[in-house]
């Protein structure tokens, strides 16, 4: 139950009706204690007396009463100590009433500034209120078409609150992945700070491993070219010596003349 009046509304209801009050006087003996809205008033004209209906007809109507009101049960609402209630209206529509709510529809959707494709709330809720103003006027003409009508609005929200939940799951499926994909990000960036890291480590270790390698070979060559000359050198000093030898040699055997 409200604790405030309802907001307008394109289902046509009757005439609010007060259930309950709190009087601030002590009522009078011999009158009613029920509130003085629900009764008519001393002065207020008699109304004529209802035309004899057929039992059929009143039995028709009484049901498809009935069900309109199982259809939109009366709404209650509470204004400070006063408890207000009402009824779906089960006055049948004219074809002029049915053009002035085409118009009261589209007046609506211009003042809420409804947007006339994708998804907009305010279409979507004054569209379900014009829906169900129809199954009113067709439950009051023939409940067997109304009730038919009324299927249709159950399928239709069904489907409207799968397409919601379907929504809702793949928008948190997709915040998800956003943030899994944020987060795998933040992991792929640091894996890139350490591998860099790495690669100066490693390309500072090449660097002076190639260093050591060109001081080692420097030292290398140097001492090869050392030992090489010491080699000539000593080739040299041989070659002489054997000369020397060789000379001395063929003095001592050759004879003298």
């Amino acid at each position: 139950m409200a604790t405030s009046a309802p907001g307008e509304s394109l289902l046509k209801y009757d005439t609010p009706i007060l259930i309950t009050k709190t009087p601030s006087v002590k009522p009078q003996k011999g009158r009613s204690q029920k509130s003085s809205a629900t009764l008519p008033s001393d002065n207020a004209p008699v109304p004529p007396a209802p035309k004899q209906k057929s039992a059929s007809a009143e039995a028709t109507s009484k049901q498809n009463e009935d069900i309109l009101n199982a259809i939109f049960p009366p709404r209650e609402w509470t204004e400070g100590n006063q408890l207000w209630m009402q009824k779906v209206s089960t006055t049948p529509c004219s074809r002029s009433e049915v053009l002035a709510l085409e118009e009261q529809l589209d007046t609506k959707l211009q003042q809420r500034q409804a947007r006339e494709a994708g998804l907009c709330p305010a279409r979507r809720e004054l569209f379900s209120q014009f829906f169900d103003e129809l199954i009113r006027q067709e439950t009051i003409n023939c409940a067997e078409r109304g009730l038919l009508l009324l299927r249709v609005r159950n399928e239709i929200q069904l489907t409207m609150a799968t397409y919601n939940t379907l929504y809702e799951s793949s928008v948190a499926f997709a915040i998800r992945k956003a943030l899994q994909a944020e987060q795998d990000k933040a992991d792929i960036g640091n894996r890139i700070t350490e591998l860099e890291q790495e690669t100066h480590e490693l390309k500072k270790q090449l660097s002076e491993q190639m260093a050591k390698y060109d001081a080692i070979e420097k030292s290398e060559n140097e001492k090869n070219e050392l030992q090489e000359k010491k080699h000539k050198e000593e080739i040299q000093f041989l070659k002489s010596a054997n000369h020397e030898l060789k000379t001395q040699l063929e003095m001592i055997i050759t004879p003298k003349k």
